[in-house]
């Protein structure tokens, strides 16, 4: 939840709610602000239906809620209670798959064995069996009707107070939502920085928990010097990882090189792109593929460099720190690892991906 700001000149209070709903009400001094009460729960869900009453396409077609108990259409009702130990305490782990073309994808059985490995890190059991979670999934995609976007998902500690130990928690919570999301196979280079944002400690940047704070301020930080994103050095000074997304180069050897997993996420696309090409080392077009340690010296003196994450599947980096990686162009190797996994989200083996029941 945000609050918008009104610059010095304005005599305005934004109030944000659940949804992204704004109320606006004129002051003429904060001692002069007076805040609704609501009177009862129809007038509120009143208020909240003004957001998404607009006629466009909902962002958000369908969520899930183990406190509700089931699946909710209504984007006004997509709430989650504000005494859940993930809002106020950050304990809570999450997890994201793909929908491309009416599958869920990509790799929803190995991403949601990580879910259940990060919710084990984070010491949060599981309201429901790994068989359960991956039908609520399942069913939840389905009713969203849904064919091209992003399905996220979160365990939590549970609501209960406002305490730091979660054992007033009667039990955990399983989040869930649906999201219309329009992605492509990425083409275009961007930039990055080095960010002055220290690095997540091993413990939870192996785990995918929900505290992103180092995270959005490494992002803001690279924007905020016109780049795309930024990349974690990590103490030792070895090339950690971007945001939120593994990063891979390509020596000027043609060998394909991603950081060791030990002190960062292991990315499930990332480990694909690792199973995927030695292809490319077949046709003579890669040297090697392997995993190492590489400091930022090294790292930018390669001849390529990208993202790999769910959702691009790669994005090719072409300068870091105002300098270009190789030529400053989008790199020929870059684009076939690139197709490689695009080939393999769209019409790849069934063992990879999940057919929706709609």
């Amino acid at each position: 939840m945000e609050a918008c700001r009104p610059t010095p000149d304005q005599n305005s209070v934004y109030l944000v709610f659940d949804g992204g709903f704004v109320v606006e009400a004129e002051v003429t001094s904060g001692d002069d602000f007076k805040a609704h009460v609501f009177s009862s729960s129809s007038e509120l869900l009143e208020k909240l239906h003004e957001k998404w009453n607009t006629g466009k396409e909902q962002p958000y077609p369908a969520m899930y809620s183990s406190v509700f108990g089931g699946i909710v259409l209504d984007p006004a009702m997509m709430v989650i209670p504000i005494d859940d130990h993930m809002v106020h305490r950050g304990h809570g782990v999450f997890d994201t798959a793909i929908i491309l073309d009416g599958w869920i994808f990509y790799e929803l059985d190995v991403h949601l064995d990580r879910f259940l490995r990060s919710a084990a890190k984070a010491k949060i059991s599981s309201p429901y069996p790994r068989s359960t979670l991956r039908s609520i999934l399942i069913q939840l995609t389905a009713a969203s009707k849904c064919r091209k976007g992003t399905l996220r998902y979160w365990l939590s500690a549970g609501p209960g107070d406002f305490l730091l130990s979660p054992a007033g928690c009667p039990t955990s919570a399983f989040y869930a939502v649906v999201i219309n999301e329009d992605f492509m196979q990425c083409k275009e280079g961007v930039k990055v920085i080095t960010t002055t944002i220290p690095v997540k400690q091993p413990l939870f940047a192996t785990m995918k928990n929900v505290n992103y704070l180092p995270n959005v301020l490494s992002k803001m930080e690279a924007e905020e010097k016109g780049a795309s994103a930024s990349i974690w050095v990590d103490d030792d000074g070895y090339i950690a990882e971007g945001p939120n997304v593994n990063v891979a180069f390509i020596t000027h050897d043609k060998e394909l090189i991603l950081p060791f997993f030990d002190k960062i996420l292991r990315g499930c696309t990332a480990l694909r792109l690792l199973e995927l090409a030695p292809r490319l080392v077949e046709q003579g077009h890669l040297k090697s593929v392997k995993t190492a340690n590489l400091t930022i010296e090294e790292a930018k003196c390669a001849a390529e460099m990208m993202y790999v994450g769910s959702t691009l599947p790669i994005l090719p980096i072409i300068m870091w720190d105002d300098k270009p990686i190789g030529d400053g162009k989008v790199g020929e190797l870059t684009m076939a690892l690139s197709d490689l996994l695009w080939d393999d989200m769209v019409a790849g083996p069934e063992t990879r991906r999940l057919l929706v029941p709609y």
